[in-house]
Protein backbone atom coordinates (compact mmCIF):
# COMPACT_ATOMS: atom_id res chain seq x y z
CA UNK A 1 0.00 0.00 0.00
CA UNK A 2 1.02 3.51 -0.62
CA UNK A 3 0.31 6.14 1.14
CA UNK A 4 1.00 9.89 0.85
CA UNK A 5 1.18 12.35 3.59
CA UNK A 6 0.43 15.95 2.46
CA UNK A 7 -0.48 19.46 3.67
CA UNK A 8 -1.68 22.78 2.27
CA UNK A 9 0.89 24.32 3.79
CA UNK A 10 4.36 24.24 4.91
CA UNK A 11 4.74 23.72 9.11
CA UNK A 12 1.95 21.66 9.57
CA UNK A 13 4.17 18.85 10.86
CA UNK A 14 3.92 16.32 7.46
CA UNK A 15 7.01 15.09 8.09
CA UNK A 16 6.23 14.73 12.22
CA UNK A 17 3.15 12.48 11.31
CA UNK A 18 5.22 10.43 8.21
CA UNK A 19 8.35 9.76 9.68
CA UNK A 20 6.43 8.46 12.89
CA UNK A 21 4.30 6.67 10.78
CA UNK A 22 7.32 4.41 9.30
CA UNK A 23 8.60 4.24 12.63
CA UNK A 24 5.43 2.57 14.33
CA UNK A 25 4.77 0.36 11.13
CA UNK A 26 8.59 -1.60 10.88
CA UNK A 27 8.44 -1.21 14.70
CA UNK A 28 4.90 -3.47 14.43
CA UNK A 29 6.61 -5.95 11.99
CA UNK A 30 5.50 -4.43 8.74
CA UNK A 31 8.22 -3.90 5.92
CA UNK A 32 8.28 -0.46 5.26
CA UNK A 33 9.93 2.27 3.19
CA UNK A 34 9.94 6.01 3.57
CA UNK A 35 10.37 7.85 0.73
CA UNK A 36 10.97 11.68 1.35
CA UNK A 37 9.70 13.65 -1.99
CA UNK A 38 10.20 17.01 -0.82
CA UNK A 39 12.82 16.83 -2.73
CA UNK A 40 13.54 21.60 -2.50
CA UNK A 41 14.14 20.55 1.62
CA UNK A 42 14.24 17.18 2.52
CA UNK A 43 14.08 16.55 6.22
CA UNK A 44 12.89 13.00 7.09
CA UNK A 45 16.65 12.51 7.40
CA UNK A 46 16.42 14.60 10.58
CA UNK A 47 14.54 12.12 12.58
CA UNK A 48 14.82 8.56 11.00
CA UNK A 49 19.26 8.97 10.82
CA UNK A 50 19.32 6.58 8.07
CA UNK A 51 22.66 5.22 7.10
CA UNK A 52 22.94 6.59 3.40
CA UNK A 53 24.63 3.62 1.48
CA UNK A 54 24.08 4.36 -2.62
CA UNK A 55 24.24 7.81 -3.91
CA UNK A 56 23.43 8.56 -7.43
CA UNK A 57 22.54 12.10 -9.44
CA UNK A 58 19.41 12.60 -11.20
CA UNK A 59 18.99 14.55 -14.23
CA UNK A 60 16.81 14.54 -17.63
CA UNK A 61 17.63 14.48 -21.41
CA UNK A 62 17.45 18.47 -23.00
CA UNK A 63 17.94 19.00 -26.73
CA UNK A 64 21.37 19.77 -28.24
CA UNK A 65 21.13 21.78 -31.65
CA UNK A 66 23.41 21.04 -34.76
CA UNK A 67 23.93 24.24 -35.94
CA UNK A 68 25.88 22.54 -39.02
CA UNK A 69 22.65 20.27 -39.76
CA UNK A 70 19.79 23.15 -38.40
CA UNK A 71 18.07 25.10 -41.32
CA UNK A 72 15.94 27.54 -39.00
CA UNK A 73 12.93 26.05 -40.00
CA UNK A 74 12.08 26.65 -36.50
CA UNK A 75 9.46 23.54 -35.96
CA UNK A 76 11.29 22.87 -32.52
CA UNK A 77 10.22 25.93 -31.39
CA UNK A 78 6.67 25.62 -32.62
CA UNK A 79 6.30 22.38 -30.57
CA UNK A 80 7.84 23.46 -27.39
CA UNK A 81 5.08 24.42 -25.07
CA UNK A 82 7.30 26.12 -22.27
CA UNK A 83 9.65 27.99 -24.46
CA UNK A 84 12.29 25.98 -23.54
CA UNK A 85 14.20 25.93 -27.39
CA UNK A 86 13.09 29.18 -29.74
CA UNK A 87 14.40 29.71 -32.84
CA UNK A 88 15.76 33.80 -32.66
CA UNK A 89 17.07 35.29 -36.15
CA UNK A 90 19.98 33.12 -37.28
CA UNK A 91 20.28 30.87 -34.10
CA UNK A 92 18.43 28.31 -32.23
CA UNK A 93 18.22 29.18 -28.28
CA UNK A 94 18.15 26.47 -25.66
CA UNK A 95 16.58 27.26 -22.06
CA UNK A 96 17.46 24.05 -20.09
CA UNK A 97 16.02 25.08 -16.96
CA UNK A 98 12.66 25.63 -18.88
CA UNK A 99 12.70 22.04 -20.71
CA UNK A 100 10.53 19.69 -19.61
CA UNK A 101 12.35 16.64 -21.77
CA UNK A 102 9.41 15.78 -23.80
CA UNK A 103 11.52 14.82 -26.39
CA UNK A 104 9.04 16.69 -29.20
CA UNK A 105 11.66 19.28 -30.86
CA UNK A 106 13.76 16.35 -31.76
CA UNK A 107 10.86 14.33 -33.05
CA UNK A 108 9.82 17.28 -35.48
CA UNK A 109 12.73 18.28 -36.67
CA UNK A 110 12.75 17.72 -40.36
CA UNK A 111 17.18 17.67 -40.64
CA UNK A 112 18.01 15.58 -37.48
CA UNK A 113 19.86 18.22 -35.85
CA UNK A 114 18.91 18.10 -32.69
CA UNK A 115 19.69 15.14 -30.00
CA UNK A 116 19.81 14.56 -26.47
CA UNK A 117 21.84 15.06 -23.92
CA UNK A 118 21.99 14.62 -19.59
CA UNK A 119 21.36 16.86 -18.11
CA UNK A 120 22.21 16.74 -13.84
CA UNK A 121 19.37 18.14 -12.06
CA UNK A 122 19.72 16.77 -8.36
CA UNK A 123 20.80 13.50 -6.32
CA UNK A 124 18.96 10.19 -5.31
CA UNK A 125 20.36 9.02 -1.90
CA UNK A 126 19.18 5.51 -0.20
CA UNK A 127 19.69 3.55 3.15
CA UNK A 128 18.01 2.41 5.95
CA UNK A 129 17.10 3.35 8.96
CA UNK A 130 16.82 0.28 11.16
CA UNK A 131 14.12 -1.74 9.71
CA UNK A 132 13.19 1.39 7.80
CA UNK A 133 13.92 1.85 4.32
CA UNK A 134 14.82 5.21 3.39
CA UNK A 135 14.84 6.85 0.14
CA UNK A 136 15.18 10.70 -0.43
CA UNK A 137 16.24 13.13 -3.25
CA UNK A 138 17.64 16.74 -2.90
CA UNK A 139 17.23 19.36 -5.73
CA UNK A 140 19.94 21.72 -7.03
CA UNK A 141 20.33 25.19 -5.76
CA UNK A 142 18.68 27.23 -8.83
CA UNK A 143 16.33 24.33 -10.43
CA UNK A 144 13.22 25.53 -11.42
CA UNK A 145 11.67 22.20 -11.52
CA UNK A 146 11.46 19.32 -8.88
CA UNK A 147 9.02 17.21 -10.44
CA UNK A 148 11.83 14.86 -12.28
CA UNK A 149 13.75 14.73 -8.92
CA UNK A 150 10.53 13.26 -7.57
CA UNK A 151 9.98 10.85 -9.89
CA UNK A 152 13.49 9.20 -9.56
CA UNK A 153 12.75 8.94 -5.60
CA UNK A 154 9.35 7.42 -6.16
CA UNK A 155 10.85 4.95 -9.01
CA UNK A 156 13.94 3.68 -6.07
CA UNK A 157 10.84 2.73 -4.12
CA UNK A 158 12.09 -0.42 -3.09
CA UNK A 159 10.12 -3.75 -2.19
CA UNK A 160 7.75 -3.28 1.08
CA UNK A 161 4.53 -4.28 2.37
CA UNK A 162 3.92 -0.23 2.88
CA UNK A 163 5.16 3.22 1.28
CA UNK A 164 4.67 6.11 3.02
CA UNK A 165 5.55 9.17 0.61
CA UNK A 166 6.40 12.55 2.45
CA UNK A 167 5.16 14.76 -0.53
CA UNK A 168 5.80 18.51 -0.55
CA UNK A 169 3.52 21.28 1.30
CA UNK A 170 0.91 23.09 -1.41
CA UNK A 171 -0.77 21.99 -3.93
CA UNK A 172 1.14 22.62 -6.96
CA UNK A 173 2.96 20.54 -9.71
CA UNK A 174 5.46 18.54 -7.12
CA UNK A 175 2.57 17.47 -4.69
CA UNK A 176 0.79 15.88 -7.44
CA UNK A 177 3.77 14.04 -9.01
CA UNK A 178 4.22 12.91 -5.31
CA UNK A 179 0.60 11.63 -4.77
CA UNK A 180 -1.09 10.98 -7.92
CA UNK A 181 -0.19 7.18 -7.61
CA UNK A 182 -0.77 6.64 -4.01
CA UNK A 183 -3.84 4.29 -2.63
CA UNK A 184 -4.46 6.88 -0.10
CA UNK A 185 -3.44 10.73 0.73
CA UNK A 186 -3.39 11.89 4.50
CA UNK A 187 -3.61 15.56 4.57
CA UNK A 188 -2.27 17.25 7.56
CA UNK A 189 -3.53 20.59 8.78
CA UNK A 190 -4.01 22.89 11.85
CA UNK A 191 -7.04 24.54 13.68
CA UNK A 192 -6.03 28.11 12.29
CA UNK A 193 -7.66 29.97 9.28
CA UNK A 194 -4.84 29.96 7.15
CA UNK A 195 -4.78 26.31 8.03
CA UNK A 196 -8.76 25.75 6.61
CA UNK A 197 -7.91 27.92 3.83
CA UNK A 198 -5.10 25.90 2.27
CA UNK A 199 -6.94 22.43 3.64
CA UNK A 200 -9.76 23.79 1.32
CA UNK A 201 -6.93 23.71 -2.10
CA UNK A 202 -5.97 20.41 -1.26
CA UNK A 203 -9.59 18.99 -0.73
CA UNK A 204 -10.17 19.93 -4.02
CA UNK A 205 -6.92 18.58 -5.54
CA UNK A 206 -7.27 15.03 -3.90
CA UNK A 207 -10.78 15.41 -4.95
CA UNK A 208 -9.60 16.38 -8.63
CA UNK A 209 -7.03 13.09 -8.82
CA UNK A 210 -9.96 11.17 -7.29
CA UNK A 211 -8.14 9.47 -4.43
CA UNK A 212 -9.23 8.69 -0.80
CA UNK A 213 -8.16 10.74 1.82
CA UNK A 214 -8.34 11.88 5.52
CA UNK A 215 -7.48 14.17 7.62
CA UNK A 216 -5.25 15.08 10.90
CA UNK A 217 -5.42 18.02 12.60
CA UNK A 218 -2.03 18.88 14.34
CA UNK A 219 -2.05 21.14 17.38
CA UNK A 220 -5.73 20.60 17.87
CA UNK A 221 -6.76 22.69 20.69
CA UNK A 222 -5.15 25.93 19.93
CA UNK A 223 -6.82 27.95 16.97
CA UNK A 224 -10.31 27.66 16.59
CA UNK A 225 -13.14 25.15 14.90
CA UNK A 226 -13.24 26.18 11.56
CA UNK A 227 -11.43 23.13 10.33
CA UNK A 228 -13.60 20.77 12.25
CA UNK A 229 -16.71 22.52 10.94
CA UNK A 230 -15.57 22.36 7.43
CA UNK A 231 -15.25 18.80 7.67
CA UNK A 232 -18.46 17.73 8.54
CA UNK A 233 -19.84 20.36 6.67
CA UNK A 234 -17.62 18.54 3.15
CA UNK A 235 -18.21 14.92 4.76
CA UNK A 236 -14.35 14.41 5.15
CA UNK A 237 -13.47 12.05 7.79
CA UNK A 238 -10.43 13.31 10.88
CA UNK A 239 -8.41 9.87 11.28
CA UNK A 240 -6.61 11.35 14.39
CA UNK A 241 -5.95 14.34 16.07
CA UNK A 242 -2.48 15.40 18.02
CA UNK A 243 -2.80 17.83 21.22
CA UNK A 244 -0.41 21.16 21.54
CA UNK A 245 2.24 19.27 23.47
CA UNK A 246 4.94 20.95 24.58
CA UNK A 247 7.26 18.09 24.96
CA UNK A 248 6.21 16.92 21.23
CA UNK A 249 8.21 20.42 20.27
CA UNK A 250 10.97 19.83 22.58
CA UNK A 251 11.16 16.63 20.99
CA UNK A 252 11.08 17.90 17.55
CA UNK A 253 13.60 20.40 18.07
CA UNK A 254 16.17 17.72 19.15
CA UNK A 255 15.68 15.84 15.83
CA UNK A 256 13.81 12.72 17.74
CA UNK A 257 10.86 10.69 16.89
CA UNK A 258 7.72 11.54 18.85
CA UNK A 259 7.10 8.07 19.64
CA UNK A 260 10.60 7.10 20.52
CA UNK A 261 10.96 10.27 22.74
CA UNK A 262 7.22 9.85 24.23
CA UNK A 263 5.81 6.43 23.90
CA UNK A 264 2.93 6.79 24.96
CA UNK A 265 1.91 8.34 21.55
CA UNK A 266 3.28 5.45 19.93
CA UNK A 267 -0.03 3.74 20.56
CA UNK A 268 -1.99 6.40 18.76
CA UNK A 269 0.24 6.60 15.73
CA UNK A 270 -0.15 2.40 15.64
CA UNK A 271 -4.05 3.32 15.67
CA UNK A 272 -3.66 5.87 12.75
CA UNK A 273 -2.04 3.62 10.34
CA UNK A 274 -4.42 1.16 11.16
CA UNK A 275 -7.29 3.49 10.34
CA UNK A 276 -5.42 4.89 6.94
CA UNK A 277 -4.96 1.17 5.81
CA UNK A 278 -9.09 0.19 6.78
CA UNK A 279 -9.91 3.42 5.56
Amino acid sequence: MKIAIASGKGGTGKTTVATNLAYVASRNGRSVAYLDCDVEEPNGHIFLKPEITHREPVGMLIPRVDEEKCTLCGKCGDICQYSAIVCVGQKVLVYPELCHACGGCWLVCPEDAITEVPREMGVLESGRAGAVQFVQGTLNIGEAMSPPVIKAVKAAAPEAELVIADAPPGTSCPVIESIRDCDFVLLVTEPTPFGLNDLKLAVEMVRALKLPFGVLINRADVGDRGVHLYCRGEHVKILAEIPDDRRIAEAYSRGELICDALPEYAASFAKLLQDVIQA
